[in-house]
């Protein structure tokens, strides 16, 4: 079985790399080339043009997943908005999208517990989240509203993995308010805290430490 008539070198490489997506979904990280091919509808020997190897495949799947949400926090991302937190801002109103598909989302999220297991799938994650840790920070807002805000998006985008919607109108309340604190940091400071941060060090890290789905279903560190 060679090349789909009519399907084009792009279409075949995406139709492959939704294929290796399903495959190790419902069969895990074992699942072969030739499952992968089958539901690609192409021979193994037209996989293997594409990806000369199963290792290379699922790296370019899992690069798929996080430029994925890259584009999604860049699409939220407001022309009109030169404020600091304007990235801060277009990520928790990824984070909070309500996700298109829920069947497809909750799907995505166990392709990315298969995903997470293998080395240096993690290590690639991991490169994406500092990276994109490194431009949180630089985004203007002191360390503890961005670290507040963020983990609160963090948190609720991964709705879909308890089986909650995440259309309610507490999330968008809840999208609404963190947006409001990325404009008004002072109003997080202004907090009676106390003597609360002599207790211990800061937190360090203002992005999440485990993989998430974000609302179209891409992967993120």
């Amino acid at each position: 079985m060679g090349r789909t008539a009519g399907r084009s070198p792009g279409d075949t490489r995406r139709a492959l790399l939704d294929a290796a997506g399903e495959a190790i979904r419902t069969r895990g990280v074992n699942a072969t080339l030739d499952d992968i091919a089958r539901h690609a509808g192409v021979s193994k020997g037209g996989l293997i043009y594409h990806f000369a190897s199963k290792d290379e495949l699922i790296l370019e799947l899992a690069r798929d997943l996080l430029a994925a949400f890259r584009a999604e926090i860049e699409s939220r991302l407001d022309p009109a908005d030169h404020e600091p937190g304007r990235l801060t801002r277009a990520y928790v109103r990824a984070g909070l999208a309500p996700a298109e598909d829920e069947i497809t989302t909750r799907r995505t999220v166990a392709l990315v517990t298969q995903l997470m297991t293998i080395p240096a799938v993690a290590e690639l994650v991991s490169a994406d989240t500092e990276q994109l840790i490194a431009e949180l920070r630089a985004d203007g807002l002191p360390i503890d509203v961005l670290t507040v805000v963020t983990a609160a998006a963090d948190g609720m985008s991964s709705a879909p993995l308890w089986g909650a919607a995440g259309l309610g109108p507490e999330f968008r309340q809840l999208e609404r308010r963190l947006i409001t604190l990325t404009r008004h940091p002072e109003l997080w400071q202004q907090l009676p805290w106390g003597d609360e941060d002599e207790e211990g060090p800061a937190v360090s890290r203002s992005s999440p430490s485990t993989p998430r789905v974000g609302a179209n279903g891409a992967l993120t560190a």
